[in-house]
């Protein structure tokens, strides 16, 4: 029942009600205590959250962009691909806020998708800057594109299984 009560009282807390004061002081103390405190101390205005959403949404479509200017070099291109989802990814913390977007992200429905979204980042910046294998680096570009598209479904209702069953229905070998 405690569980079920600070399970109620986090929720309040996200969408902005009042919550005790007793109750504030015990999930201080609890796990989410660092994001709460980093959640407070990054209050920016709606004008400054626009402006961060666009600048770095615009720096982290560039790099995209331009990464696609060194194809040929898979180890400079990992490394512009990666970073440019790294910053178009942060860019939506501007919008709805570092703790929101770290519980949705962790939220059961995607929790697997952020979790292979992120390895294939980390593995692609391995090959890409430690390994120099081009190979191997286009291989984790691959991976990262295909988890990247798998995580943005993740937010779509109903995407997930509507693709899987178009691919299914694709390579079905049976005529």
């Amino acid at each position: 029942m405690e569980k079920m009560n600070q399970a109620l009282e986090k929720m309040k807390m996200i969408v902005g009600m009042e919550v005790d004061e007793e109750q504030q002081e015990e999930e201080s103390s609890s796990s989410f205590a660092f994001m709460d405190d980093f959640n407070r101390n990054c209050t920016l205005s709606t004008k400054q959250r626009l402006y961060g959403f666009a600048i770095c949404f615009a720096a982290g479509l560039a790099c995209t962009l331009l990464s696609m200017l060194v194809f040929f070099n898979p180890i400079k291109f990992g490394m512009t691909f990666t970073m440019g989802n790294l910053l178009s990814l942060g860019s939506t913390a501007f919008l709805i806020g570092p703790k929101r977007q770290v519980t949705m992200m962790l939220d059961p429905v995607r929790i697997y998708a952020t979790a292979l979204y992120l390895a294939s980042m980390i593995i692609a910046l391995f090959c890409a800057l430690y390994v120099h294998n081009k190979l191997l680096t286009l291989l984790a570009i691959i991976l990262e594109f295909g988890a990247l598209i798998w995580y943005s479904l993740s937010y779509i209702p109903f995407a997930r299984s509507m693709v899987s069953k178009v691919m299914v229905a694709c390579f079905d070998t049976e005529f």
